[in-house]
């Protein structure tokens, strides 16, 4: 297809809308989808694409939006205490998979240096499938996919020398390594480190006071892009850049918010990169070899399965079925290997015959992951799982899942809200305004995030999916209403609270659901039972009196709920009401002594 970005535009999403729901239909997956899609129409499918390389270059902002979202979810402290796990089990994966695979590429006659870039290449797992995978399965918060994502961290990380080596293996002599190149990189990382800290949560600070939603999501997209084209720019990973600015914003009151902007652009471009990876697989290579790729993909998927398993038991501390699952979900080859070989034929450390074979290993890798993982599953179905032992990098606070989400933070929220953490139980508030935000966060309460807790991505986003009760506390009765009304949607069973203005915003409350406490009652009642005791009453009967008047009304409020769109009926009851509550206090007056005495001193 020559035609315009528009016509293109509307190929993919097509494609996209027809394939996933189909192969999500018969239990495939989003990302097998994708790629099967790409492959109809890329150059060796239908052809209706043909510059497959420039499109998986514009998507590869998908992943770097990704492992943003990755960032948010690591704070600084989670990192460190992650050391372990990344750099224990991520670098004795990357180094032992490359010594196998590179050994093997030594005996079918290539020279070291290449063959150690084809190893380190090929040790590289896709962090935007298998993270895929993990989510869609819902596996990220199990013991293999805490320990995928360290493994996939690491290699990451170990990606970045790997190319900055690459010039030297080859003999560039004017690309070579140089020390005025390592203090750029390291400047670089110094400058969106200490830079980040002090300037990020001021500039959305101020964005976030014009209460402009899209001004706000454009900042985020400027932070994400900006991070990963600076470090890009000192010969770094565009996804470090990305990545560093999430974990930098990991422990700020605009990380829910920043989450539910950027997902989904990040989901739409991630689709678009795996449209794209698909395209990049050459069938005729295939076709024309099938021997040397079958055999090529069956060596990579058997080293790397077996490798990840006895890695996945020590030092992982795995259990049979999950260290099975790990090296299930990271067996593939990854997609920076695309840019691994495409470097190492510029420096002539590979020929252009052995690149094309290499990229559809990786590529048949990639898409026959996702359906060799069900089969996977399935086979491991009825194998008992351990108890899940949390490591010790999901202990710490952060890391709990809220039991309760407080939807505003005004007065009302707030006493909520120091109450929950007086008893240590985990929540977590949202709050539109910023000012508000910002100065419970000076007073130390770090649970509050910056949002509207109206949008259903945010709440998503916050975590709802765990929350056992709900807190509806907004000042604005009719943003209130909106909110119950989503989360009934999106959690019919949920246990909701909501703050009610007047007796008729209770009773909308009341129709969706929704335990209404009427904002005044209560202070009202205590002043009540004060004013009782000021004038002489004993402090048990104006108690005894107050508890029956509070009974009294919550029955009529429950009452009129049933007819409060009849204006004469509801007018009707609470007269029949005044009556009957008179009635009430007659009966339990007693003896005379127990009534007020105008004359009595009090």
């Amino acid at each position: 297809m020559h035609g315009s970005g528009l016509e293109l535009a509307l190929v993919f999403l097509l494609a996209a809308v027809v394939a996933v729901p189909v192969f999500k239909r018969f239990g495939l997956g989003a990302v097998l989808a994708y790629l099967v899609a790409g492959v109809a129409l890329g150059p060796y499918g239908l052809g209706l694409v043909q510059d497959a390389d420039r499109i998986l270059n514009a998507a590869e902002i998908g992943v770097v939006m990704m492992l943003f979202v990755i960032g948010l979810e690591l704070s600084p402290s989670r990192l460190r205490v992650m050391r372990k796990p990344v750099f224990g089990a991520g670098g004795m994966q990357v180094l032992v998979t490359a010594l196998v695979l590179g050994g093997l590429m030594l005996l079918a006659s290539h020279r070291w240096k290449a063959a150690l870039v084809v190893g380190l290449g090929l040790a590289l797992s896709s962090t935007a499938v298998s993270l895929q995978l993990l989510s869609e399965r819902k596996e990220l918060a199990t013991e293999h996919g805490r320990l995928g994502f360290a493994i996939l961290l690491f290699q990451d990380l170990a990606a970045i020398p790997l190319l900055a080596a690459i010039p030297l293996l080859g003999g560039a002599k004017n690309e070579t390594l140089t020390w005025t190149v390592v203090f750029q990189a390291i400047g670089a990382m110094a400058l969106v480190i200490f830079g980040g800290r002090l300037l990020l949560r001021q500039v959305f600070r101020v964005v976030a006071r014009t209460r402009m939603p899209e001004v706000f999501t454009a900042t985020a997209l400027l932070v994400v892009l900006g991070n990963a084209w600076f470090l890009q720019l000192a010969g770094l990973s565009a996804g470090l850049g990305a990545f560093l600015a999430g974990v930098l914003l990991s422990d700020s009151e605009f990380r829910h918010e920043l989450e539910s902007q950027i997902e989904p652009f990040k989901g739409l471009l991630l689709g678009l990169f795996f449209i794209a990876v698909g395209m990049d697989i050459d069938l005729d290579l295939v076709m024309a070899e099938p021997h040397i790729i079958t055999g090529g993909v069956l060596i990579l998927l058997v080293v790397k399965f077996s490798l990840l398993f006895a890695i996945g038991i020590f030092p992982g501390k795995l259990d049979i079925r999950s260290a099975l699952m790990l090296a299930g979900v990271l067996w593939l080859g990854g997609e920076f290997a695309f840019v691994v070989f495409s470097e190492a034929v510029r420096v002539d450390l590979l020929d252009d015959g052995t690149r094309d074979r290499l990229v559809a290993i990786v590529g048949l890798s990639m898409a026959l992951t996702p359906l060799l993982l069900i089969g996977m599953t399935r086979l491991l179905s009825g194998m008992p799982k351990r108890a899940a032992q949390l490591p010790a990098f999901d202990t710490i606070p952060e890391g709990q899942h809220p039991q309760v989400l407080i939807a505003g933070m005004g007065r009302f929220g707030q006493i909520v809200a120091r109450l929950l953490s007086a008893q240590r139980i985990p929540f977590v508030a949202l709050e539109h305004s910023p000012e508000t935000v910002e100065t419970l966060r000076r007073f130390g309460n770090v649970r509050i995030y910056y949002g509207d807790p109206t949008r259903p991505d945010l709440l998503r986003a916050a975590g709802a999916q765990h929350v056992k009760a709900f807190v509806i506390a907004m000042d604005d009765p009719d943003t209130n209403i909106k909110a119950a009304r989503l989360i009934r949607r999106m959690f019919p069973r949920a246990t909701i609270f909501g703050r009610a203005r007047n007796r008729q915003h209770a009773w909308r409350l009341m129709d969706l659901g929704v335990e209404p406490f009427r904002e005044t009652f209560g202070t009202s009642l205590e002043m009540s039972e004060q004013v009782l005791i000021a004038l002489g009453l004993p402090a048990d009967t104006a108690s005894s009196l107050v508890r029956r008047f509070r009974d009294h009304d919550e029955a009529l409020l429950r009452a009129q709920h049933l007819i409060y769109d009849d204006d004469a009926a509801v007018v009707q009851t609470a007269r029949d009401a005044i009556g009957d509550l008179e009635k009430l206090f007659e009966a339990d007056a007693g003896e005379p002594d127990n009534t007020l005495d105008p004359q009595r001193p009090g």
